[in-house]
């Protein structure tokens, strides 16, 4: 086993783990007490919940998931994986499927057809349907409304660093910006407009699959700062768009109606809910996925 951290700060490590059976490697976002799982053999192997959730516990991570193709998802699911959503064009030509798995401090309780499952004791944080539904109207009301003059520019390392120190600080920030995958490219962006108005957002693109990951620092609180937001996002895709992106996706606090309506006015679709995802402040809450597509394949 081999771990390799992935920032200065030490908040996101890379673990490797080979033997004969299992290859795997593990993102630990120590922040969010969550963990990616890359598998790189395919198959239910026993040995492969076993040693995951055994890391969990020893690294004190909460939740656990894994993308994996559609051929691959039914493997996962025996091995106690619940299917959350799909990103649609992840792999550039297929579907990404998210499977997750709450990390329990006790000990896993067996169903009748043997597979090991994990105990959660969390209650639901919110009625998500209502949010989205909550948040479809407020998109339909933005669309009447003129969308602010919105700046986008790469932001400066100093700048975005300090910039994320306040908002987690503060309890508003909804990521750090760890790393989602592997062998990818990040970019930062500063988004202004006059009022006052900032919001920060990066983007880790995958080139091997032309999709991109987007984030953004922190929810809107107001309707002009939703509506900001909106005009945010439409920059931030039509850059992507640009570059090429096939597929974007994003996530956002199964609470958060404002900031979900940022989503749904500018095209993304709900392809799944996350259970006990994200860490905002000190609560633990259900992330909405969503997803979008922007260009189309190609073979270069």
């Amino acid at each position: 086993m081999a771990t390799r951290a992935s920032t200065s700060e030490a908040v996101s490590d890379e673990i490797l783990f080979q033997n004969d059976g299992v290859s795997l490697c593990l993102l630990v976002n120590r922040r969010a007490r969550t963990m990616r799982v890359i598998d790189f053999r395919s198959g239910p192997h026993p040995a492969k919940r076993l040693f995951v959730m055994t890391l969990a516990r020893r690294e004190g991570i909460e939740r656990v998931y894994t993308l994996v193709e559609r051929d691959e998802s039914a493997a996962w699911a025996r091995l106690g994986f619940q299917r959350e959503g799909n990103v649609p064009a992840f792999y550039k030509r297929s579907d990404a499927f998210i499977l997750g798995a709450p990390v329990s401090r006790e000990a896993e309780r067996t169903d009748e057809s043997g597979v090991r499952r994990a105990v959660s004791d969390r209650p639901r944080i919110t009625d998500d349907e209502r949010v989205y539904q909550h948040a479809r109207r407020i998109a339909k009301d933005l669309a009447e409304n003129a969308l602010p003059a919105v700046r986008v520019q790469t932001a400066r390392d100093a700048d975005f660093r300090k910039g994320v120190a306040t908002a987690l600080r503060s309890g508003r920030a909804l990521t750090g910006f760890e790393p989602f995958g592997r062998d990818i490219e990040r970019i930062s962006f500063t988004c202004t407009a006059r009022g006052g108005y900032s919001l920060l957002a990066s983007v880790e693109l995958q080139p091997c699959f032309n999709n991109a990951f987007l984030e953004l620092l922190t929810a809107p609180r107001s309707d002009k700062e939703a509506l900001f937001t909106v005009g945010a996002v439409r920059l931030l895709c039509d850059e992507l768009f640009e570059r090429e992106v096939v597929c974007c996706f994003s996530l956002s606090p199964a609470d958060a109606p404002a900031l979900a309506a940022a989503y749904v006015a500018n095209g993304f679709r709900r392809t799944g809910l996350l259970e006990g995802h994200l860490l905002v402040g000190r609560r633990r809450v259900d992330a909405f996925l969503w997803s979008r597509k922007l260009a189309q394949p190609t073979d270069g």
